[in-house]
Order: C-alpha cells, then structure tokens, then sequence
C-alpha cells in the first residue's frame, strides 16, 4: 500500500508543481549580487531585517481555473494564503495589495467581494494595488506585508528535532478543490486568536522553523522544509492526523485554510501542544529531523524512501542567500 501512495504522491499537482521553482532559484543564483540586505530566499516570506526585527514581504498567484470556476472563494483565499505566510514566520500583517485581472467588471466583483470579506476577518486591510476589468483572461495576485520580532524560518530545521503538524479540524474539504475550509465560517476573533499562537511561540523561543502547509499538502511541504534547511527526515504517516470522512491519500496532499509544520526541540514539544490544544487545535508529533538530507514515509510497518534531495531537488532553494 504504501508504494502505491509514495506514486500517487510523486503524481500530485501540489508537489510536482513546486518543481517550477526550480527556475526562480537558477536566475537568483546568478543575480545575488543585487541587494545589499542579507536576505535568505525560500522562506515563505522575504525576511528584510529592520530596526529590532524584521519586515517579512510575500506574494501569492491564484490558480487561474480557481479564479474563473471560483471567484469569491478565490478573492478570500488570496488574502488568507498570504496573512498565513506572515503569521508561519511568526510575524504580524500590516496590510496587502492586490494586482487583479478581469474579463468583466461583474467578474471583479465577485473577486474583491472575496477579498474584502477576508480583510474583515483577518483583519488586515487592502491599501493599494492594480485593477485591469478588460482583460482577456482572469487572473488574481496579493502582495502582503508584515513585521516580526523573532522569526520562524524554513532553514533552521536540526537533526533530533520533532516534526509538529498543527491543523484546525474545525471544518470541512471544499466541494471542487483539495482544500480544507476552516476559516469562511469561523468568527473573526477566533481566527485571528488561533494565528497569534504562531509569533508567540516564535517570540518566547518555543520554535525556530517551520513552514505554513500549502499546495504540496503535508508531505511536500515537509520537504520544502528538509531542502532549505539541509537536512532529511523519517515522517510516520500512521501518526498524521487526518479528519473523519477524508480519504488518507487525499489528505497528504490537501491545503488547509489553518495549518503548519513546525520542527520542534524535544523538550519544548509538551509546551507548544499544550498552546494549541488549549485552543481545540490538532498538534501532533508525525516524524523527526535527521541529517541525511532523505525524506523517508513509514507506514503500516512498512518504510520507502520518497525524496532524495542530494539527487533530486525539489524547488532549488538551499541554504543561499542573497547578499
């Protein structure tokens, strides 16, 4: 069984895709020269140091089908992809901007109803942006900023430390897309309590890496996380937590509205589950940093290796910054 989900995971858009990547990481190699500030890149966001911290800058693309088929959950989740890059880094929101494309000033609408409602409940306003309703396709981008004290990074995962992924099962899958809805219906103060646990456990030392899940779903964000850092890991997929209903296959590669992967110390563990079990979230150890720079799935008694990033990277991203 487990062979035949290592396949269906290799097949899977979410992480296949991530190897674009690999395209933006050649060309900024070779222009690293070009910023004075010491900025790694990889991150989901760009870590700018500023004054006693750091103002973190991040842009996310809609898909575009999920623009045409899906408007308003598209303008939403535009703002939310972003607001959880700002918060995995243990930052705070200032504010996004949007560049959007329309083939209709009715399609616009329905895009910006979307991104309004989530400005609301993230509570995190639109300033500015670019608005084109004569275009011959559609298409959604945000740019959002932030600032944080401390930071959560995807490169300073370390050997012997334990793989957390924390995810609200307070919700459901969407009816056309592999994403897990739990932030539409969620009240806003509980949305924006539940995303202020991540600088906390950033500013009070508790966790020093980690990434928000995203399209790869829970394994190949895992292996964003290993390639950046440079180091491997053994993940038991028996112990990934999955919601009732939801097949296992589906759900490795699923993009939660409120998830994380964080690598944390062993003996700091019992305290970070504690800060968001207290909060009626899914925190739970799935599997341990080494240094082999391998990612290997185990389950059901069985074990096969997924990814070897010494022979094969992933997005390109490692341990570079530019300077």
């Amino acid at each position: 069984m487990l062979t035949s989900l290592v396949a269906h995971l290799h097949e899977s858009i979410g992480i296949s895709h991530k190897q674009d990547i690999q395209m933006a990481a050649s060309s900024l190699k070779q222009n690293m020269s070009r910023t004075k500030d010491n900025v790694q890149i990889g991150d989901d966001c760009a870590a700018i140091p500023d004054t006693d911290g750091y103002l973190l800058l991040a842009c996310e693309g809609m898909m575009p089908f999920f623009v045409a088929h899906d408007p308003w959950f598209a303008g939403w989740s535009a703002i939310m992809v972003n607001v959880n890059d700002i918060y995995a880094m243990g930052g705070r929101p200032i504010g996004v901007v949007d560049a959007l494309w329309s083939q209709s000033i009715e399609h616009s609408e329905l895009l910006w109803a979307g991104m309004q409602a989530a400005s609301l409940s993230f509570n995190v306003p639109i300033i500015g942006g670019h608005t084109n309703c004569h275009s011959p396709y559609n298409a959604l981008c945000v740019s959002i900023l932030g600032r944080a004290r401390r930071l959560i990074t995807s490169f300073d995962a370390q050997p012997g430390q334990q793989l957390l992924m924390v995810v609200d099962f307070d919700g459901k899958m969407h009816p056309k897309f592999p994403f897990w809805n739990a932030a539409t219906e969620t009240p806003s103060a509980q949305l924006q309590r539940n995303l202020s646990l991540l600088p906390h456990i950033a500013e009070t030392n508790l966790c020093h890496a980690g990434k928000d899940i995203s399209m790869g779903g829970i394994i190949g964000t895992a292996l964003m996380l290993l390639e950046t850092s440079g180091k491997g890991a053994t993940l038991n997929i028996d112990a990934i937590p999955c919601p009732k209903g939801v097949p296992l296959a589906t759900w490795l590669t699923t993009f939660p509205s409120f998830g994380f992967l964080l690598s944390v110390a062993p003996s700091q563990v019992p305290i970070v589950q504690d800060l968001f079990h207290n909060h009626q979230i899914i925190c739970e150890v799935i599997g341990e940093v080494n240094s082999s720079l391998e990612l290997v799935l185990q389950f059901q008694q069985e074990s096969i290796s997924f990814w070897n990033l010494n022979e094969r990277p992933l997005t390109g991203f490692k341990n570079f910054s530019l300077e």
